[in-house]
């Protein structure tokens, strides 16, 4: 059974001490930002961008889980804070795993957790529409969870789908998207070992706002990959038809890799600014995780946005 931590006020969150440990990510960046492993159109950091990468302190639990994107409450970044504690029921929950797979079967939340180890990660959020924040998350490596359903050869790609129920989820009530919500992450994306399953932040349960109880965390991609309160994962052969790239085509792509040097077509992707600041910062390729570089070695990432 899984024990909820007490309520901890913000003023006795300590980042720093306990958080931070999030430079064991970025170690080996400067070895991997030689100009072989990158993509085509995909330009380096370089090492100064990398160093201030590593000095990222994280928002505050306030802007956390106060200004969101979570469309099946709202469009409005307020909406989620305001709406989902009020509606959305986080328990009991159950995962249906799928597809091509050895072990297929429905998971209540805690036996899907329940077996992991789990791990505290620090990762930036850059989001298209050009904002970003830095998060503490808790949560379990994805490829554990996969790894356990013995995905079958031929599977090449994992579908992820959002819960719905517009009586929990009124935003859903709204033809903003074809509901319900659908990512999906190529199998080595989703085998990356910093690709997380994230069932909390600031050491507390995940609040409902932010995609509780589980949601996945991609840190170099943009967040609308990162699907939140997820019922169903899938392995595939083909590539999933997801909610945006449905939506927008040509301006959600199915990658959605942080790239400074492809915009969007109404914004420049160039620059961002960090939630708490009003001076805007570069951003950096693949969201300052370059270790991820490889997986798209020989690719044309203005076509593969």
């Amino acid at each position: 059974m899984l024990i909820r931590k007490p309520e901890i006020p913000s003023s006795e969150i300590t980042p720093e001490a306990t958080y931070l440990n999030r430079r064991q990510f970025f170690g080996a960046a400067a070895g991997a930002l030689a100009a072989s492993a990158l993509p085509t159109s995909l330009a380096a950091c370089t090492m100064s961008d990398a160093e201030a990468a590593q000095r990222d302190e994280p928002n505050s639990y306030e802007d956390i889980t106060s200004y969101n994107n979570f469309y099946e409450f709202g469009t409005d970044k307020t909406d989620p804070a305001r709406l989902a504690p009020r509606t959305l029921r986080t328990r009991p929950w159950t995962v249906e795993i799928g597809g091509l797979c050895d072990r297929p079967g429905r998971y209540a939340f805690d036996d899907l957790v329940r077996p992991h180890q789990t791990v505290d990660r620090t990762y930036r959020l850059r989001c298209v529409e050009a904002w970003s924040m830095v998060i503490p998350w808790r949560g379990i490596p994805l490829r554990d969870v996969l790894a356990r359903a013995r995905p079958r050869p031929g599977a090449r790609f994992v579908e992820f789908t959002t819960l719905l129920d517009p009586a929990q989820m009124p935003g859903q009530r709204r033809s903003v998207l074809d509901w319900p919500y659908v990512e999906g992450l190529r199998m080595d994306e989703a085998m990356h070992p910093l690709t997380l399953l994230a069932t909390g932040l600031y050491g507390r349960d995940l609040p409902a706002q932010n995609g509780a109880p589980l949601r996945l965390v991609v840190p170099w991609k943009y967040g609308f990959k990162s699907i939140k309160s997820i019922v169903r994962i899938r392995f595939t052969e083909r590539m999933p038809a997801t909610s945006w790239v449905r939506s927008g085509p040509t301006e959600y792509g199915f990658y959605a890799n942080v790239n400074p040097a492809v915009d969007h077509p109404r914004w420049s992707q160039a620059r961002e600014r960090r939630i708490g600041e009003w001076r805007k910062r570069a951003t950096l390729p693949f969201n300052g995780y370059p270790e991820v570089a490889s997986l798209y070695r020989g690719m044309d990432l203005r076509r593969n946005f």
